[in-house]
């Protein structure tokens, strides 16, 4: 309990974004099940699936899902970074580009041939072109290749487990810090 004298702690705010995945990482988040109410003491979140908010205010940790892909990724990301003091890389597609990134010994013309003409049951004359889709980039990336990010945390996806120790310790203001068993890289 505070002693009159103290001022409450202020919460760090987190907000999470997700770019070209598959969302394993956020629904690693939510496995956290009850411990995120443990979390709530120690942080207030922003934008993520717990609050269902589209858009990042001004947050102390950002925590970024998924790798870069196409334009609006990229888009996504430098706003993202912007808002955010401190980026975390979670998960093996933000940290090395995970599975998107097997396309890249690919040419994505070859790649976009063959799913809008050449796949049985296909019935197609173009592939399609609009404004509205975000241009495919002629490589998958991990995020530190567009972004500075402060910290990883490796995993396809990475447990609760770990998602949870990160942030109580980054939140109780010790240096983060996954042991062995934390660490997965499958």
């Amino acid at each position: 309990m505070l002693s009159p004298q103290e001022p409450p702690k202020r919460k760090l705010r987190v907000a999470t974004t997700s770019l070209s995945g598959c969302f394993g990482c956020h629904m690693s988040l939510l496995d956290m099940d009850e411990r995120l109410l443990d979390l709530i003491e120690l942080v207030e979140f922003d934008r993520s699936p717990v609050t269902d908010i589209k858009h990042c205010g001004p947050c102390d940790i950002g925590i970024i899902e998924g790798c870069v892909c196409n334009s609006e990724n990229v888009h996504v990301l430098h706003e993202f970074r912007n808002s955010c003091r401190t980026l975390i890389a979670l998960g093996a597609c933000a940290v090395n580009g995970g599975l998107p990134a097997l396309r890249n010994d690919l040419d994505v013309r070859e790649i976009l041939r063959e799913a809008y003409f050449e796949q049985q049951g296909v019935v197609s004359s173009t592939i399609p072109n609009d404004v509205e889709l975000p241009l495919l980039l002629d490589k998958a990336r991990p995020i530190n290749e567009i972004v500075r990010v402060d910290y990883f945390i490796p995993g396809c996806p990475p447990s609760g487990d770990a998602i949870f120790k990160f942030l109580t310790d980054f939140a109780s203001g010790r240096t983060p810090r996954l042991d062995y068993p934390l660490i997965r890289f499958d």
